[in-house]
């Protein structure tokens, strides 16, 4: 069985970072690029954010026997297939977890442009999954 109060704890801290990271999302590329300070801070938030979500993910997905995902990203696709997520949501949680990859392992330089667009049009989508979630686990907040 799912540990309810812990995951109603991540998606309380999810709903927290999605707050306090919203403070920059009116940043232009320019002014995120010449602060390093502001990296710094939004991409470790972002980070903590897609994790919290994979992590949900996992519990989800133990609990319900749903099968083992085979990647990071994958895990959004099996809680696709299991109907947790719209096929609009894992497409989105699945770049999410690739950008995560790439600031964690530095695969690549991370790209001002994708951070920026993810502050001003991406935050909803962590709200749109924890909507998921509760919903699957009907559970009224």
């Amino acid at each position: 069985m799912v540990d309810m109060v812990l995951v109603l704890r991540k998606l309380a801290t999810l709903a927290e970072y999605c707050k306090q990271i919203a403070e920059f999302s009116g940043f232009t590329v320019g002014e995120y690029r010449s602060d390093w300070k502001t990296q710094r801070i939004v991409e470790r938030t972002l980070q903590m954010m897609i994790e919290l979500c994979a992590d949900i993910a996992g519990h989800l997905i133990s609990d319900q026997a749903l099968r083992t995902p085979e990647t990071y990203a994958d895990t959004f696709r099996v809680l696709g297939e299991s109907g947790i997520l719209t096929v609009e949501q894992t497409a989105v949680m699945e770049k999410m977890a690739k950008f995560r990859n790439v600031v964690v392992h530095q695969y690549e330089a991370v790209d001002a442009e994708i951070v920026v667009l993810i502050l001003r049009k991406h935050l909803d989508d962590f709200q749109f999954f924890s909507e998921a979630i509760v919903r699957r686990l009907g559970v009224r907040c």
